[in-house]
């Protein structure tokens, strides 16, 4: 059978570092093992080929029942990402850039991305693409393309030192890195960013209001549904409307409680999420000040409110304004205002802001009044804008993620109804086109 390649295994490794899944697990590798001592710590780096790499992101992203067109729809967007970033850390380095559009005593609007690793090219963690180890039932003595071991077959070496192998899941995505070779997503001689969230709540985020103020053609809105249903569309840039949107449960392919379809793409502890396309979130007023206090350093005092200035075309908050009895001030981009208002990650920004205040003037119970901007008809409400701070905050909202480009619970439910994954791409990707690079 030849020489098995080489495969080591780290113990305790993070995952979702940061998010409310966050947890270690041991993960094993295929390809060299680097290791690199700086600032007290020791860094592992895994150096391992593209299509080997991309393996192990498929499997890591999906769960092992995964339709097949889905999964080569996302070998695809995860290759296009990987080279598009080589390409731009390149850029970075020639020309540098500030994520800071604002950053005043009142204001600060920054956007986050992929900040260029100094040691590495990519991490291996939901900041980049999930990379968790061997997913692999193939000889691994022979190179992906050519020599490949069809039946799937682990040599016994290798199957010893990995107990945890999923060999339906290594056969399924060997054959769809075999399927998708190469090919890419191209848009104006280059590569396409290709951007992809677990659920965008039933319309794609455009890339300007999560990142650079750039328009990228391919990186629209779009309702998540077919266009041949003919579906009323909506402005969500609009406050009524997005609030109707997001507090409405209208037709999507990502809009699904289907065990079977949501298995495809919810790892098992992704599946500790119960909601996604709608969610609702509680603060109490002390909860909502010291998070805010944790996560931007800053106190607030008693929070008053907080206004959606500005939304993207999906209904997510690209500014914020915080209004605090000690200080006010505004926050943005949209995943700045997800990391302020939740220890781990807010779903999203597309929320709306539920108020409520304790009884008052010997009325029972609470009372409740939803924030929109700031509206003047809150006043008519006791307790809003009478200067009181409310006891609670209530956020419900829609999506899970940036929303930007392809959604893959939206994709695995294009997947399951017969659509090919040219078609997954081109409605996720519009004015794109698939181009075999290699």
């Amino acid at each position: 059978m030849g020489t098995v390649a080489p495969c080591f295994t780290l113990k305790g490794v993070e995952i979702g570092k940061g998010f409310h899944w966050q947890r270690r697990q041991d993960q094993s590798f295929r390809g060299s093992l680097r290791l690199i001592a700086r600032e007290g710590r020791v860094i592992a780096i895994n150096v391992v080929g593209i299509e080997d790499y991309l393996q192990c992101v498929i499997a890591s992203e999906m769960s092992p029942t995964a339709g097949f067109e889905f999964l080569k729809a996302h070998a695809v967007i995860s290759r296009s990402w990987l080279l598009a970033q080589l390409d731009k850390r390149d850029e970075v380095l020639r020309e540098g850039y500030s994520a800071v559009v604002c950053d005043t005593p009142d204001e600060l609007i920054r956007w986050q991305d992929r900040e260029d690793h100094t040691y590495y090219d990519f991490c291996a963690d939901d900041h980049c693409q999930r990379y968790q180890g061997i997913p692999m039932a193939r000889d691994f003595s022979a190179p992906l393309r050519s020599g490949r071991n069809d039946k799937g077959v682990i040599p016994s070496e290798v199957e010893e030192s990995l107990p945890s192998v999923d060999p339906a899941m290594i056969r399924k995505t060997a054959k769809v890195i075999e399927a998708t070779w190469g090919q890419v997503l191209w848009y104006d001689g280059r590569v396409c960013d290709a951007r992809f969230s677990k659920c965008c709540g039933g319309a794609m985020e455009e890339f300007r209001y999560c990142w650079e103020d750039k328009e990228v053609p391919y990186l629209k809105y779009e309702r998540d549904v077919d266009p041949s249903a003919g579906l009323k569309d909506w402005d969500l840039t609009r406050e009524t409307q997005a609030r109707r949107w997001i507090l409405s449960h209208p037709r999507s392919f990502c809009n699904t409680r289907s065990k079977r379809l949501l298995g495809q793409v919810l790892k098992d502890y992704d599946s500790e999420t119960k909601d996604f396309y709608r969610w609702r979130i509680e603060y109490s007023q002390q909860e909502v000040h010291d998070i805010l206090l944790e996560r931007t350093g800053e106190d607030f005092g008693e929070i008053l409110d907080l206004i959606p200035l500005e939304r993207g075309v999906s209904g997510r908050i690209c500014r914020l304004k915080i209004v605090g009895s000690a200080k006010t001030k505004i926050i943005g981009k949209e995943l700045e205002i997800r990391k302020s208002l939740s220890r781990s990650h807010l779903y999203s920004s597309a929320f709306v802001v539920e108020k409520v205040y304790d009884a008052i003037n010997g009325c029972e119970g609470l009372l409740r009044k939803t924030s929109i901007c700031g509206c003047a008809r809150r006043r008519s409400q006791p307790g809003a804008g009478d200067g009181s701070a409310p006891a609670q905050f209530i956020l419900r909202g829609a999506g899970w993620g940036h929303g930007v480009g392809l959604c893959q619970i939206g994709a695995a439910a294009m997947g399951s109804r017969g659509y090919d994954y040219r078609t997954i791409l081109a409605h996720y990707y519009p004015n794109s086109s698939l181009k075999n690079l290699y």
